[in-house]
């Protein structure tokens, strides 16, 4: 599954590990905000592969946790999905919106090679496989934004809210749109006339 290779996500023991993943996000969401120690022991067995400073406010849904990484200070907001059937690494100093979709499925485009199987024990599975995501440090993500599987997006990104994002996105741009596109690339320009204040 982690090579993106055709599997079977029915498998017992791929099974077993989303039962768990499922478990611990129902336990993180169902706790109270303020309960920072309760949710932080969640989160350290939900993603073991976490840096210092994470921020989620939650409901989260992960298909596993333990196959995406997590950098430094990394804020997510409501309704974060990460179906991490592949590797999903995420930088430091990433900030999230609402409803960010992280989905590294894929599924044949054929029905013919698609479609639900019946297996000789009479259980049910399909077919699929994985790519993997990958998002460098100090990136910002609009509210209901969707990344798919094979892509990179590059340091300093901001993608705006409701972009699918479809292909790699170079370093220090702004891109929007279904597909989402690169319009121009970040600079000094763009500091905030704030910026004193901000400190």
């Amino acid at each position: 599954m982690l090579a993106g290779k055709l599997y079977n996500p029915a498998d017992p023991e791929l099974s077993a590990m989303r039962e768990r993943a499922g478990d611990l996000c129902t336990r993180f969401n169902a706790l109270p905000r303020g309960d920072h120690a309760g949710r932080a022991a969640v989160l350290d067995e939900l993603l073991p592969h976490h840096g210092e400073g994470l921020d989620m406010m939650g409901p989260v849904f992960f298909d596993y946790g333990c196959h995406t990484t997590v950098g430094d200070r990394v804020f997510m907001n409501f309704n974060f999905t990460v179906l991490d059937c592949a590797p999903v690494t995420i930088g430091d100093d990433v900030l999230f919106g609402p409803n960010v979709s992280l989905l590294p499925p894929m599924h044949p485009i054929r029905f013919q090679d698609r479609n639900v199987r019946r297996a000789a024990d009479g259980s049910y599975y399909d077919y699929e496989y994985g790519k993997p995501i990958a998002i460098g440090s100090n990136c910002w993500f609009g509210g209901n934004v969707t990344v798919v599987g094979g892509v990179t997006i590059g340091e300093g990104c901001v993608i705006g809210a409701g972009s699918v994002v479809v292909k790699d996105i170079p370093p220090h741009s702004v891109a929007v749109g279904n597909p989402a596109r690169p319009i121009r690339t970040i600079s000094d320009a763009d500091a905030s006339a704030y910026q004193d204040y901000a400190r």
